[in-house]
């Protein structure tokens, strides 16, 4: 059983002042054989600081909520790997509440962190163009005493600021754009998440500049099958089809599976690309054209800007690449017979 701060003292054959002072990282000064026994007899003892007492004393207790869309999507959980791996070396306590993409159940999961006692409250994931829930959100920052930091693209109501993450969705959509207009595809159909997410509208505006035309959007369920739908629907629609973009790379995929399982050819017959550039889109076969989204990155960024004593700027942003793979190429129409 583990050791209290009284029982090491004890045994070190310090005062409970002086004990203290070493175990909680105080820059009151100790001699060195003094400190260093009690940390020999700390180690002995198995003794766990008590974070919540350490924090009384410093002044800051490093607690962070971490508001998901879903736990075990490819997009967040990067961001979480990058927001978990500061949080270890800083020694935060990290809390995570999945919310589905649902308004209120974020808003009611901002507010729970605020009453568990979180210093630092991060919304991992774009924006949603929904003036309520801008005016919600901004109400429960402007009620936060601690620091809130928002991923992606968030409208917030005038005189509430954030720390902000962000990465150039609508340049993301134009590189992917301008890489199929110069392979020749002027018939080009888009898997689309949710129309309300931010990061969604900009990636579509951004393929539009790219491409030079609005192409065809089909929303669906951001997911994998959602993704194997929408292209036989797509492709039952449109039978002129060169190429189809997921905004999400896990629609590219479902794309990719639905041609593997009817015969397409990817891409003699049909270009697939996605966006993100998840793990996985580079083992496939063919492996995905996408944008490279730093998304852990992100979310490491989103964790040392919170901790930070001196925030020069509340505003990261960070570039995109294009990632070209084996599922795009020339256009069908430009290699066909005449």
């Amino acid at each position: 059983m583990a050791g209290n701060l009284k029982q090491v003292a004890n045994r070190a054959g310090v005062s409970l002042a002086t004990a203290s002072r070493v175990l909680s990282g105080s820059d009151y000064p100790v001699s060195a054989e003094l400190r260093e026994r009690v940390l020999a007899v700390a180690a002995e003892m198995d003794y766990v600081p008590n974070a919540h007492a350490r924090a009384l004393i410093q002044g800051a207790q490093r607690t962070v909520g971490i508001l998901v869309g879903e736990v075990g999507d490819p997009y967040f959980d990067a961001m979480l790997n990058g927001a978990h791996r500061v949080a270890t070396e800083e020694s935060c306590l990290v809390t995570i509440v999945s919310t589905g993409r649902d308004p209120e159940k974020e808003l009611e999961g901002f507010r729970l962190m605020q009453s568990h006692g979180s210093t630092i409250i991060v919304v991992a994931g774009s924006g949603l163009h929904d003036p309520a829930y801008q005016e919600a959100l901004s109400a429960r920052i402007r009620s936060f005493t601690g620091r809130t930091v928002l991923i992606g693209r968030h409208a917030l109501s005038e005189g509430v600021s954030a720390i902000r993450v962000e990465a150039d969705n609508v340049g993301a959509g134009r590189m992917l754009g301008e890489h199929l207009r110069e392979h020749g595809h002027r018939h080009v159909g888009v898997i689309s998440g949710s129309g309300r997410v931010t990061s969604t509208g900009d990636r579509i505006e951004g393929l539009a500049q790219g491409l030079g035309f609005r192409p065809q959007v089909l929303e669906v369920p951001a997911t994998r099958d959602g993704g194997y739908e929408a292209t036989a629907r797509l492709l039952e629609g449109q039978h002129d089809l060169t190429a189809i973009v997921g905004t999400a790379d896990q629609m590219a995929i479902g794309a990719l599976a639905y041609c593997a399982d009817h015969g397409i050819s990817v891409p003699h017959d049909l270009s697939v690309a996605g966006c993100n550039d998840i793990w996985v889109g580079r083992e496939l076969t063919p492996s995905l054209t996408t944008v490279h989204i730093p998304l852990e990155e992100m979310g490491a960024a989103a964790l040392r800007l919170a901790l930070s004593d001196d925030v020069r700027s509340t505003v990261q942003s960070f570039p995109v690449q294009l990632v070209v793979r084996n599922s795009t190429g020339p256009s069908p129409d430009l290699t066909s017979p005449a």
